[in-house]
């Protein structure tokens, strides 16, 4: 029997184990997508205790905040909401989640806790419910005592060269050039988010597009093309602190051509609080993306995809709670043919921006793969990216599924790489999570001679997804 999470874990054969130790364990992180506030980074929070950094809560201004991946393990087991997201005192709402964890045994949330009690506070003992209160004491004092254990502690002990944090194109951005003028070790730039001013369905579209005028010095915007010009000033904006993606969180990608007179008559219509026919609304939210995509090419910044996300179903939950709690789910979305029309379109004119592809239904990783394999281009290798296994498959299910259709179907050595999609400062853990599982996958290929043993191939190809693909696929 194998020591719990020893220092092979998830290394089943021994070139697993030298290319994960020699290759990849020690490279930095390009951490291009995740969720982190870099208010917090700036102001370098020290944390209090483990509920503090892995749960969360309630934050000043009524929002919620924190690990909603957690927060669904503690529903599973049957925790009390006041336990979970509620007024509980910390401790408590820790040794609930330590219950919660016990059971959870094939749960990538089991690993994930461990290996950031591993890497952050050097605790190799299981977390139970015996263990609890040893570990919530030994946690606390190294969250107390250690300076490393700041915001930007722990940032540097893991590594980490850039943070690509998610902003809404109205931010400021004072906390990204706060830290551009004193941070040295590692950058923090915006990623560019307009989904409020393309999702015109959604409640509150009105009142956006006012904020959004207002960030450009307008009284208000009166058209779909005025709307295009606002965000194009705010990319802009944003590109002078250092923007390299954008980013497109999308329930479904829609593509349906229409004029831009038909466009505004959708615009106007959401202004006006009208109902619009699914043709409508996709009219305009296409009209304005590929204004953006062609922009995204114009200035060197990398479109990035999500989709195929069912948000906030359960409506009882999301009224008293809001969004990002926990309620979203694994959709059904046919968009691979949308978005080869969507690339088409771009191509013929040559604006086609470098993307990222991120889909929450694995059945679409090879209809993907197949078909950005169509669109690639010399820019640089690997311009179309089939997008790592994100948010409910970044398992090691999800993992191997995505990088072996992504070498079936397209090129593995040229592949970006993984990012933590987080709102937690230890989930760091997750690249080191990814790269045993990639290097083990390559492992076996090479143990089973289905790939030669070439040390610099090897060495190449696992340092490209670990690292290297990423710094030069988003120009760093």
């Amino acid at each position: 029997m194998k020591e719990f999470m020893d220092r092979n874990f998830m290394l089943y054969n021994p070139t697993a184990e030298h290319l994960y130790h020699d290759y990849a364990e020690a490279l930095p992180i390009i951490d291009y997508h995740c969720h982190l506030s870099p208010k917090e980074i700036y102001e370098d929070r020290h944390y209090d205790n483990l509920a503090e950094i892995w749960l969360g809560g309630r934050q000043a201004d009524g929002s919620l905040a924190g690990d909603h991946y957690k927060w669904r393990l503690m529903r599973g087991a049957g925790i009390d909401e006041e336990h979970i997201t509620g007024a509980a005192e910390p401790y408590e709402k820790f040794l609930a989640f330590a219950g919660a964890l016990e059971p959870a045994i094939g749960n990538p949330m089991y690993h994930w806790s461990h290996l950031e009690l591993q890497k952050y506070f050097d605790i190799r003992k299981p977390l139970t419910k015996e263990s609890a209160a040893e570990i919530w004491e030994s946690c606390r004092d190294r969250l107390k005592n250690d300076p490393q254990m700041s915001t930007r502690g722990i940032i540097c002990k893991s590594a980490v060269e850039f943070i690509g944090t998610t902003d809404d194109p109205i931010d400021s951005l004072e906390w990204h050039e706060k830290l551009a003028a004193e941070e040295k070790r590692f950058k923090v730039c915006p990623s560019f988010r307009p989904d409020k001013a393309i999702n015109l369905t959604k409640d509150g579209f009105a009142d956006y597009i006012g904020k959004l005028a207002e960030s450009v010095g307008k009284d208000k915007l009166a058209s779909a093309a005025e709307v295009c010009e606002a965000l194009e000033s705010r990319l802009d904006y944003f590109c002078e602190r250092g923007c390299r993606a954008s980013d497109h969180g999308l329930d479904l990608f829609p593509f349906r051509q229409g004029s831009e007179e038909e466009a505004d008559a959708a615009f106007r219509k959401a202004m006006a609080g009208e109902k619009l026919s699914t043709e409508e609304a996709e009219i305009y939210q296409t009209f304005l993306l590929l204004f953006l995509a062609r922009k995204y090419r114009e200035k060197n910044v990398v479109m990035e995809i999500h989709y195929s996300c069912g948000r906030n179903v359960n409506a009882k939950a999301f009224r008293k709670l809001g969004a990002d709690t926990g309620y979203d789910v694994i959709a059904k979305s046919s968009c691979v043919d949308a978005l080869g029309r969507f690339f088409s379109e771009l191509e013929e004119e040559d604006s086609l921006p470098r993307c990222i592809v991120f889909s929450l239904d694995h059945s679409d990783f090879n209809p993907l793969a197949c078909m950005l394999a169509a669109f690639q281009g010399s820019e640089v290798p690997g311009k179309m990216q089939l997008g790592a296994a994100w948010w409910f498959l970044d398992n090691r299910d999800g993992m191997e599924e995505q990088l072996r259709s992504l070498g079936n179907l397209g090129l593995l050595g040229t592949f970006a790489g993984m990012l933590t999609d987080s709102r937690s400062f230890l989930s760091y853990a997750r690249h080191d999570y990814f790269r045993r599982i990639a290097c083990n996958l390559i492992g076996r290929w090479v143990e089973d001679g289905e790939y030669p043993c070439i040390e610099e191939s090897l060495k190449r190809i696992v340092e490209g997804i670990s690292y290297t693909n990423a710094k030069r696929y988003f120009r760093l």
